[in-house]
């Protein structure tokens, strides 16, 4: 537990107040550029809610599904990624007690992928390149649809975002196995075998636990570095494949598209982004779960070695669930449906459910507790994946599928309620909790702020999730605009919710704005004056 120790001393004013680390302003980057892009996403997503109830002429049709293409890739990478990926480039020193390998490439991390999010989203706003973000083949090659200059830039950007990734997943396990120069040459083999898990497999069947060397949360961010990895490969061969027909094609080359199979390019695809979902983002949310409940608590995590055993199943998991995307494509092998679409995806309720009780059992032993504002958006994150992975479930099934297939419900009550609820409530949580830390003990400016954000993000997030769901069971299928107003109603519902959290969210940035001031602000993208070797207190 001295790891929790260390990290909460931060709040005891370990740092000095006069000036930040390297670490600190790194983080604070990342957060502030993590957070802009998610009002981009906000915005956008309300753009589109109005414009599905009553479309207006500053918005053409085209340039609509543009901003549905752009819109959850902003929200993945611009925001998510920004924040997860500063978040663990902090934490992971912190917690090993040693240095980041390398803070320039952590400030690489950081501008590719903010200068590649901006470069794909404003690829599509000025071109409308809107294959939407499936890619299915040959859509994104279609250049009698598609702007060629406008798809070679999107690419492009995705690419950037990609290689600031793989920058990231370098710098973590770099930073796990690495002995920083003057200390005592660390085991680095042991050390990687603990963050995959080999060690917490070891133990439950041994009857002498073996000593982890590895803090729980890290290990579960180097799990899900793995299936960013994996993720990151799929993504940049399939960004490629698509660059050298775009590229052909200006070059004045016609290459045949159908010498790409599209069947096995589908299952090639969706196997690399599902590993986003399903492993990457239960993985980690799994493991910030597991940080907070021990930071809240004071207390060592309920079932240590079973959570981390189940965090390497959970692994193995996400790379065979992959075919649940396909379950309504008559070409997909019935086997792999079956399998992997159904049998295996329903194992997710045991793998993230056990890291749902793990992480109540962790508070309930420590009742009782007060109500700080990072435990009650953990519970509001936990209640999120508690309503979106069933959801989910029942879309894995083939019968369900044929009825649920591309319909609102699959983007409502599973993936926006996953993400903005789930997901983002985590994420939130894990801000309220870190910034005092790498602020030298900065307060909220208003705690009604805070609770105003907390209530508004929980409503609307649901509420938008239920309406576009009702709207699904009622036929609305996503990606399609009606224009008769069939579906009106339960748009102008869900606009309403998103309007809530579009406030509850000015309300949190105007609050962390004002608890650190404009010049703060402005302070956190200038140089640190603080040298690279003191990047990382000690225990």
């Amino acid at each position: 537990m001295s790891f929790i120790n260390t990290l909460m001393k931060g709040e005891e004013g370990l740092f000095k107040p006069e000036s930040l680390t390297p670490m600190q302003k790194l983080l604070l980057r990342f957060v502030v550029v993590g957070l802009i892009y998610y009002g981009f996403v906000i915005i956008e997503g309300m753009i589109m809610r109005i414009y599905e109830v009553q479309p207006f002429p500053q918005i053409t049709e085209s340039q609509f599904f543009a901003i549905l293409t752009a819109h959850p890739l902003v929200g993945i990478f611009g925001s998510t990624y920004s924040i997860v990926c500063g978040a663990f480039l902090f934490l992971v020193p912190f917690l090993m007690k040693k240095p980041l390998w390398s803070i320039k490439m952590g400030n690489w991390t950081f501008i590719l992928i903010t200068v590649g999010t901006f470069i794909f989203w404003f690829a599509g706003f000025v071109s409308h390149y809107s294959p939407l973000y499936t890619l299915y083949w040959p859509l994104p090659a279609d250049f009698t649809q598609f702007s060629v200059w406008g798809g070679t830039f999107f690419i492009l950007g995705i690419a950037l975002v990609m290689v600031g990734t793989a920058l990231f997943i370098i710098n973590i396990f770099k930073t796990i196995t690495f002995t920083p120069e003057g200390w005592e040459k660390q085991p680095s083999g042991k050390l990687l075998a603990d963050a995959l898990g080999l060690v917490a497999v070891k133990n439950l069947f041994s009857s002498k636990n073996e000593e982890h060397p590895v803090p729980l949360p890290v290990a579960a961010v180097a799990r899900g570095s793995v299936d960013m990895a994996l993720n990151t490969a799929t993504i940049l061969f399939t960004g490629v494949l698509i660059l050298v027909y775009m590229v052909a094609a200006i070059l004045g080359f016609d290459l045949k598209e159908s010498a790409i199979d599209a069947l096995l390019y589908k299952n090639w695809f969706w196997w690399g982004l599902d590993l986003i979902a399903d492993g990457l983002v239960l993985i980690f949310v799994a493991g910030t779960w597991y940080l907070l409940a021990m930071l809240i608590t004071g207390k060592p995590l309920f079932m240590q070695n079973i959570a981390r055993a189940a965090l390497l199943l959970e692994l193995v998991v996400s790379w065979t669930v992959w075919s649940h995307h396909l379950l309504s494509d008559q070409a997909q092998p019935g086997m792999l449906k079956v399998v992997s679409g159904e049998l295996v995806t329903a194992f997710e309720l045991i793998t993230q459910g056990l890291a749902f009780f793990i992480t109540l059992a962790t508070l309930w032993s420590a009742r009782p507790l007060k109500m700080t504002n990072p435990l009650k958006f953990l519970l509001g994150g936990l209640l999120g994946f508690a309503l979106a992975v069933p959801a989910g479930i029942m879309q894995a099934d083939v019968g369900l599928n044929r009825i649920l297939h591309n319909t609102q419900w699959v983007v409502g009550p599973h993936v926006h309620v996953a993400v903005l609820v789930g997901l983002t409530m985590t994420l939130y949580s894990a801000i309220y909790i870190l910034f005092p830390i790498v602020t030298n003990g900065a307060k909220m400016y208003s705690q009604k702020l805070v609770n105003i954000h907390f209530w508004l993000h929980l409503i609307g997030g649901i509420g938008m999730g239920a309406f576009m769901g009702m709207a699904g069971l009622n036929g609305m299928l996503r990606r399609t605009l009606y224009f008769n107003g069939e579906f009106s109603l339960h748009m102008i519902l869900a606009a309403v919710c998103g309007s809530l959290m579009l406030i509850g969210f000015l309300a949190f940035f105007y609050n962390i704005v004002m608890s650190i001031g404009i010049k703060g602000v402005i302070g956190i993208f200038t140089p640190a004056s603080v040298k690279t070797k003191d990047l990382t207190p000690t225990a």
